[in-house]
């Protein structure tokens, strides 16, 4: 099943994946991921795109992101950190030649729980590495900030995760909460799908929504497999209290 064209959209969020070619390491230590997180941090302030979530893996990464104002900005911000960060990695590392698995995938998500379930599945992801008591221990997410164990220069917490409390306290013990819950695997399985494919994360009025601004569907077609269809492209996640 083919890709939509990329959807991007000023003032949505946008959940970003990028893998190593090959599925080779694009990190082989801590000193790259400080030097993609620096280039992150330098090239989200230069394009104006606020990061709401990010996790780092040995050859993968995500982000959750809005550009502000400017559709192009997302762009502008993923081409600026891959040729600053590539270069220092080629140049440490003796190597020459791509990193990337090609183009960054991208989907939009809906505000509210959609973006909630997007968030989570960004901030546990690293959960199943060895030794890991909670997501919080891996330094390379923004899970110790949406836990309040420190303030990540990084991020610009989304209205969404506001929502949860009104007090830090508040955010970070129903933020605990929710991610205590998991992850399922068809949650996981959909927001992957949705992503590999450019497909919209939200509910059917939100791809409504779109395809109405967009002038164009936003969704794949039925055929084949349709519940499949529909269940890859909308992601459904668990029900959250937002107050104790």
């Amino acid at each position: 099943m083919a890709r939509l064209p990329r959807l991007s959209l000023p003032d949505l969020p946008h959940h970003v994946l990028q893998i190593g070619n090959n599925r080779q390491a694009i990190f082989l230590d801590d000193q790259d991921r400080q030097a993609w997180r620096d280039a992150l941090r330098e090239a989200s302030l230069n394009a104006g795109v606020d990061v709401h979530a990010y996790v780092l893996m040995d050859d993968h990464v995500h982000l959750l992101a809005t550009p502000r104002g400017d559709a192009e900005a997302l762009g502008a911000m993923m081409q600026s950190l891959g040729r600053r960060y590539v270069a220092g990695f080629n140049r440490r590392h003796g190597r020459t030649g791509t990193l990337w698995e090609g183009r960054y995938r991208a989907a939009l998500v809906e505000p509210g729980p959609a973006l909630l379930a997007c968030m989570r599945y960004i901030d546990t992801h690293a959960s199943r590495l060895p030794g890991l008591m909670e997501p919080a221990d891996w330094p390379w997410s923004s899970a110790a900030h949406h836990l309040g164990r420190t303030r990540d220069p990084l991020i610009t917490d989304h209205a969404s995760f506001w929502a949860l409390g009104n007090t830090p306290f508040e955010r970070d013990s129903a933020w605990r909460r929710y991610c205590e819950e998991g992850v399922r695997p068809q949650e996981a399985d959909a927001l992957i799908t949705a992503t590999r494919r450019g497909w919209p994360i939200g509910s059917e009025a939100f791809r409504r929504q779109l395809s109405a601004t967009m002038g164009r569907s936003v969704s794949p077609k039925p055929r084949g497999r349709p519940r499949l269809v529909r269940e890859a492209a909308t992601l459904s996640p668990l029900k959250i209290e937002t107050q104790a």
